[in-house]
């Protein structure tokens, strides 16, 4: 298989999802890999010289000003990395964690962070290797990095803490064992160099934001076949609507919306039937559904800068041969699209509930009460609206921003802080279960579908129900509502359902 070669300016938001999920290698480029000497000639010249320099010499935060030994230097970061390893909680997803390895090599070849070469030639092993370190997701405040999460990743190069190994959890060492490598002997600098850093926001956003954007059209296409199931209207849709308030992504819906219903029987059916109007829930899915689009772009645009950043302290500049201390490490920015993109997606599953809400319910949708014959014998897709609903009010609780908050760490040393990772976390959560409200709106939108026959819906709408129905079939009495739910996702997230819509309807937006 062909490697991915890394020079730290070069991943983005899909290319990393890609190396993560097919198990591709990587490689670092011999231009990175001469950036990375180069720091490093200048950290053990000022080390020779017993130069003071933060993180090098001297203890971290409060212990600033303790200077230490050359002799007690492999002890130092040792020590850090131990200590620092405190978190708590579940475990982080494989495909977060190794976004989370990925995100850190990048970031250390850019030459900057005065890490030896031996370090960056262990890590890619370590990745290629397939092994996956087992990381509490609690215990990071967002600044001075992911201190708790990365110390944890950091500690299994070690030999300490647990790794997932070809689908089995083992002592680190004995893993390392495995996958013929032996546990890193760290030098000066290099136990800071690995945990000051973000990369645990940026794991969580990464998979949030790819899953997001996938969750944007799935949306219009679910939101398609509840205006066809409603008998609504495609008016609201017509382009010199949206051209008078020219929003990408509102244009962008408008046009899914088109492409999704052209060629529908069913609006022609109602052209003349006197209703001048929809409700909000499906007169704006352009406005709605266009705005989380732009917001998902603006959050991929902050992202794509920080995985291609620099995020350690202090810095190293072999130009100039200095070292500064900053605060690179602190995740505002990845707390604050964090905290955006979490509202953005809720507000795709808090308007899906409500269209789902109008299908079960007879009186508004002129369809069988909750889209089932024999109603009271069965109740059909009542309590699939309740799950919805319970849902969309979860995620008002998690999407409450976690970026307004600080709490002060380190004896007031560092007393200013993001929670960016508490908002990465809780976004992650967000976009989950709003793939199963868009699945519960498909569900009963594919059902509601079946009692307009023999009226066809849009190319598109026809195309995604055909789809549904190799696995799905309609419901004619109740059936374990729980398992339909999870086939329903199966169809839409874990086969390539956009792309044969897409075979009908060109490439959705």
């Amino acid at each position: 298989m062909k490697k991915f070669i890394l020079n730290g300016k070069n991943l983005n938001v899909y290319n990393s999802v890609s190396i993560v999920n097919g198990n591709i290698p990587i490689t670092v480029s011999s231009s990175a890999k001469a950036k990375v000497v180069k720091s490093r000639r200048l950290v053990e010249k000022w080390i020779e010289r017993e130069e003071i320099v933060y993180g090098i010499n001297t203890g971290f935060g409060e212990f600033k000003d303790v200077v230490i030994s050359k002799e007690q230097t492999e002890t130092l970061q040792r020590n850090l990395i131990l200590s620092h390893s405190s978190g708590i909680g579940e475990i982080i997803p494989d495909n977060v964690v190794r976004l989370m390895m990925l995100f850190r090599i990048n970031s250390l070849i850019h030459g900057h962070s005065g890490v030896r070469l031996e370090l960056i030639n262990f890590l890619v092993s370590f990745f290629n290797a397939g092994l996956i370190p087992q990381i509490p997701q609690q215990g990071s405040v967002g600044c001075s990095g992911d201190l708790a999460p990365l110390a944890h990743l950091a500690s299994t190069f070690l030999g300490e803490g647990k790794i997932k190994f070809k689908g089995k959890v083992l002592n680190s060492s004995d893993a390392l064992k495995r996958a013929g490598l032996k546990p890193f002997v760290l030098n000066s600098k290099e136990g800071l160099a690995l945990i000051n850093g973000t990369q645990m926001m940026c794991g969580f956003l990464c998979v949030s934001l790819h899953d997001a954007v996938y969750l944007s059209k799935i949306a219009d296409i679910a939101g398609a076949v509840t205006v066809e199931a409603t008998r609504s209207t495609n008016t609201a849709y017509d382009s010199r609507i949206q051209k008078i308030r020219p929003h990408k992504g509102q244009i962008d819906t408008a046009v899914n919306l088109r492409s999704l219903l052209k060629q529908s029987e069913v609006i022609k059916s109602h052209a003349d039937c006197g209703k001048v109007q929809d409700a909000y829930s499906i007169r704006c899915i352009p406005q709605v559904h266009g705005a989380v689009k732009d917001a998902i772009n603006y959050c991929t645009n902050v992202l794509n800068v920080e995985i291609n950043s620099v995020t350690d302290n202090p810095l190293i500049f072999v130009d100039s041969k200095e070292h500064l201390e900053g605060g690179n490490f602190h995740g505002e920015p990845l707390a604050l699209a964090s905290d955006f993109l979490k509202i953005a997606v809720a507000e795709l599953g808090s308007i899906s509930e409500r269209r789902t809400a109008r299908l079960v319910d007879g009186s508004l949708s002129g369809l069988p009460r909750f889209l089932v014959k024999d109603g009271g014998l069965n109740s059909g897709f009542m309590i699939a609206q309740y799950t919805a609903a319970s849902l969309v009010s979860e995620n008002k609780v998690l999407s409450h921003p976690a970026s307004v908050d600080s709490i002060p760490t380190s004896a007031n040393q560092e007393d200013h802080n993001s929670m960016g990772s508490i908002a990465s976390r809780k976004c992650y959560e967000v976009v989950n279960n709003v793939k199963n409200i868009l699945a519960i709106e498909f569900l009963c939108g594919t059902q509601a579908l079946e009692f307009l026959k023999p009226l066809k819906a849009g190319k598109g709408v026809e195309k995604a129900k055909e789809l549904m129905r190799k696995k799905v079939k309609y419901l004619k009495k109740d059936d374990l509502m729980s398992d339909l739910i999870e086939k329903t996702k199966e169809i839409l997230y874990y086969s390539d359902f956009v792309n044969k819509v897409e075979e009908v309807t060109g490439k959705l937006r």
